[in-house]
């Protein structure tokens, strides 16, 4: 990934596709999405910037079972930055994340993303890393129950 702003582009797509498997209840936190910065220790350190869908699957277990659960599964885009002048601070903002945001898909999911979005960019340096080029990137899909 070389291009932050069209992996946003595509990943806002993604985030409008209803998922099979999701638990249907109105208002639960089955389907959310964040977005998040800083530096991670699993990343060598590096400055990263990560795009995250997080699921409850409901079609998975015994449901017989008195402490059944969904099982919550993350897919993330996670892309790591040199250090350069403009991304210095990315790491010691008061807020690391965007919190998660579980408004269905359609227009509410919609204004959602432009919301998380917006409260990115009121970050310089997450505006600044939003425009920088990724020094690599990665794509991950791991249950996180």
């Amino acid at each position: 990934m070389t291009d932050v702003e069209a992996a946003w582009g595509a990943f806002a797509e993604f985030l409008q596709l209803d998922i099979d498997g999701v638990d249907p209840t109105p208002g639960s936190d089955a389907d959310g999405f964040i977005i998040q910065w800083g530096r991670r220790t699993w990343s060598d350190n590096r400055l990263i910037l990560t795009f995250t869908r997080q699921l409850a699957i409901t079609d998975i277990g015994d449901h017989e079972d008195p402490y059944w659960q969904p099982e919550l599964w993350q897919l993330d885009l996670e892309m790591t930055f040199d250090n350069e002048v403009d991304l210095f601070g990315l790491d010691r903002l008061d807020l690391h994340d965007t919190g998660f945001k579980f408004a269905p898909t359609g227009p509410l999911r919609a204004a959602a993303l432009a919301d998380i979005w917006a409260t990115a960019q009121r970050r310089a340096p997450v505006r600044a890393v939003w425009i920088a080029t990724p020094a690599s990137s990665g794509l991950s899909f791991e249950c996180v129950c």
